[in-house]
């Protein structure tokens, strides 16, 4: 589970984290210093501690922005004053912290959060909710692709570029974390690709050909990338 923590401030920030390392041990914490690093993150948290009086691009206008591009973050408000809980409720906030907040009344709202995001998972699998959608940030606006939508991303020329059914979308990044933010659905057979099982149509020890395209598969891979792909299927078979 991913709590991303924003707020201008550095003391603000590390409180909330330490309360959420309290809390919540196995959560991964990300630091946001403005709405913007939000925004422009390439992966958005499950659950965001959001101020909302910060310099630039405030908590609220953040949370609209969030909205346009997904509905599943779950966010927090946390702020010195009470004036915005009613337009909280037009970006559908999740709670309204106003500092300072006592350590239970913080853990309480961070557990029942914790449990709605738990709540999104899909019941008697070990296959997890659908991932929160990739951001790619391209002519100063801000594009989601839903992991389940990507064929399969290559790297082309420093860039990666993602293959969609419909489109190829590519961006500044590395592969590396791409593949760990895709999770188990995805796998890499050579160190230029990262392919969708889902699109995977068939498959030898030197290609990998999918839906859309094909993939190359490095030779000591591939009993690796078998032994996964079995594994996957047999999870897709028990939904």
């Amino acid at each position: 589970m991913q709590v991303g923590i924003c707020d201008d401030q550095e003391e603000t920030r590390e409180l909330i984290a330490d309360k959420v390392k309290t809390a919540c041990p196995e959560a991964n914490i990300i630091l946001y210093k403005s709405g913007q690093e939000v925004l422009d993150a390439l992966m958005l948290p499950d659950i965001l501690f959001l101020d909302i009086q910060m310099p630039g691009i405030d908590g609220m206008q953040t949370a609209r922005e969030l909205r346009r591009i997904s509905s599943k973050v779950i966010i927090i408000f946390v702020t010195v004053t009470g004036d915005y809980v009613f337009q909280s409720f037009d970006v559908g906030a999740f709670h309204y912290l106003v500092k300072p907040f006592d350590d239970l009344k913080f853990r309480e709202v961070l557990q029942n959060a914790e449990k709605q995001y738990r709540e999104m998972e899909i019941p008697g699998t070990d296959i997890k909710r659908e991932l929160p959608p990739l951001i790619i940030t391209t002519n100063g606006g801000h594009i989601p692709v839903n992991f389940e939508d990507i064929v399969y991303a290559e790297v082309f020329d420093r860039k990666i570029l993602l293959h969609t059914m419909e489109s190829d979308i590519e961006y500044y990044g590395k592969m590396k974390d791409l593949e760990k933010m895709a999770g188990d659905g995805f796998y890499r057979p050579h160190r230029a690709y990262l392919i969708n099982f889902d699109y995977i149509s068939k498959y030898n020890s030197s290609v990998i050909y999918l839906k859309r395209g094909q993939a190359l598969m490095a030779k000591q891979k591939y009993k690796d990338f078998v032994q996964c792909y079995l594994r996957h299927n047999h999870r897709k078979g028990n939904r």
